[in-house]
């Protein structure tokens, strides 16, 4: 099997046109024609992770961020980006990200963290607008931002926070002042999703649970839901299981690994 085919079957759920103008999402690094030995899921791509494939015999890394978000003028090994394109290159890796297209495909990163949560009657948060050729069996017709849903029994503000934290494996949360209401309606967008809160206040969600948010976004929200980060990594390690769902439905016998390097830059004290 070559490796544009496993490619293929990601793109068939998170096509290349629904990733935002500003991103690279796509093939970073090597030829999709070899064949595939193996094949290693990532949230980020480093040096940790491309040894890790090495030692996996895996020449496919599929991350959820893009290796190669910015211009490059040079390859001389300064930085570790740097240094993993010049080791993939070496050694034949191809790596290749999956990053706001599957944010805005349908079943794609939110719609796993609502998942998670225990929502029912999950739906796109802010839809992608309709191109007038689109069918309604077309991927790109069923794409947008975020994702909505509401719990099976309202919770209580302060039971739903603990809920959140054990969901995403979060000692610590960043929260708004509390709403003293019951937590029925959920909103949920992976990474940096605050620029959803409108859309979530607009829907009356009675929370809306992202991974980064500014300071003044704590106070625009005023009463009108509560606001919950919760780690940028900690809302989108979820990618990973999507892709390998994805990749063994249609392969089941393939050799498909999660990466175990903790690629999370943030820490905590």
């Amino acid at each position: 099997m070559k490796i544009r085919e496993i490619i293929e079957e990601i793109e068939a759920i998170a096509p290349l046109p629904l990733q935002e103008d500003y991103d690279n999402a796509g093939i970073q690094v090597g030829d999709i024609q070899l064949d595939v030995t193996g094949v290693l899921l990532c949230l980020d791509v480093t040096e940790e992770v491309i040894d890790e494939a090495l030692d996996l015999k895996c020449n496919l890394i599929i991350s959820h961020h893009p290796l190669i978000f910015k211009p490059l003028k040079s390859i001389t090994g300064k930085t570790y980006i740097e240094r993993c394109i010049q080791k993939a290159c070496k050694h034949d890796l191809v790596i290749y990200s999956a990053h706001t297209n599957l944010d805005n495909a349908w079943g794609g990163v939110s719609f796993r963290m609502a998942e998670k949560l225990g929502l029912q009657n999950i739906r796109t948060l802010s839809p992608s607008p309709v191109s007038p050729i689109q069918d309604d069996d077309d991927v790109l017709l069923r794409a947008g931002a975020g994702a909505i849903g509401e719990l099976l029994l309202p919770e209580d503000e302060a039971t739903f926070l603990q809920t959140i934290k054990t969901v995403f494996h979060q000692d610590t949360l960043k929260h708004s002042q509390l709403c003293n209401k019951k937590i029925h309606t959920v909103a949920v967008c992976g990474g940096s999703g605050a620029f959803l809160l409108p859309e979530a206040i607009a829907c009356e969600a009675d929370v809306f649970i992202t991974g980064e948010a500014k300071y003044n976004d704590f106070y625009d929200v005023e009463n009108h839901i509560l606001l919950v980060v919760a780690g940028h990594y900690e809302t989108e390690i979820f990618t990973k299981e999507l892709f390998f769902e994805v990749i063994t439905k249609k392969i089941p016998t393939f050799a498909v690994h999660f990466s175990n390097a903790d690629t999370n830059p943030v820490n905590y004290i």
